[in-house]
């Protein structure tokens, strides 16, 4: 088993976890809150074995995150739903190894779910994913996404600001879209559906 090395502001609170069971022994016993529980300024991480949840990790320097900001009291939802995705392999047509892990930050007005990429210079792949997430969360179609560059925010050293509003390559060129212009958060959130999980081979922590 492979440890984090100890990262300032940062517990480790679980170790390696690769079948959902394995999830679940932890995160449903009273070892860790439910998102909608912790107090603001809170941050849940969940990676990849050997991936530090920095920009600066190898594994995560040539990437980025989507970004879903979340009205108060759906958090814990959208943040399971995220977990078992990656859990059971749930991101259909992502290659193995391309999503290094996600972060859940609990803040006063909102919370803020991001999933971390490997490459962020590979549109066509940052673009499946976004539709990766947006199927697993059942989202609907002009929910408002964000995506991020990390070398972006180790240039202006912030998580959340100067994001990029992602949009198909079928749109660029074309002014006046309703979809170009949607950039409110819908309050119509999907309901969860039955997925039958797969056993990832690598361990998640």
């Amino acid at each position: 088993m492979t440890q984090f090395t100890q990262l300032p502001g940062i517990k480790t609170i679980t170790t390696d976890v690769s079948a959902l069971e394995e999830f679940w022994e932890t995160y449903g016993y009273n070892f860790l809150k439910r998102p909608n529980d912790l107090p603001t300024t809170t941050d849940y991480h969940f990676f990849r074995e050997g991936i530090k949840p920095t920009w600066e990790d190898e594994g995560n320097a040539k990437g980025g995150k989507w970004i879903v900001r979340l009205p108060k009291g759906l958090a814990s939802r959208y943040w399971e739903e995220v977990i078992l995705a990656l859990i059971g392999c749930q991101f259909t047509g992502i290659p193995d190894g391309e999503i290094c892990g996600a972060v859940l930050s609990v803040r006063y007005s909102e919370d803020i779910l991001g999933v971390w990429n490997r490459t962020a210079l590979d549109r066509e792949m940052v673009e499946r994913i976004r539709d990766a997430i947006k199927k697993i969360l059942q989202l609907p179609p002009n929910a408002h996404m964000e995506y991020k560059p990390h070398q972006t925010s180790m240039q202006d050293r912030s998580s959340f600001r100067n994001t990029q509003v992602w949009k198909p390559k079928s749109l660029e060129g074309r002014s006046g879209s309703s979809q170009e212009r949607e950039t409110r958060r819908s309050s119509s959130w999907g309901e969860r559906d039955d997925r039958k999980p797969k056993r990832d081979s690598r361990a998640w922590r």
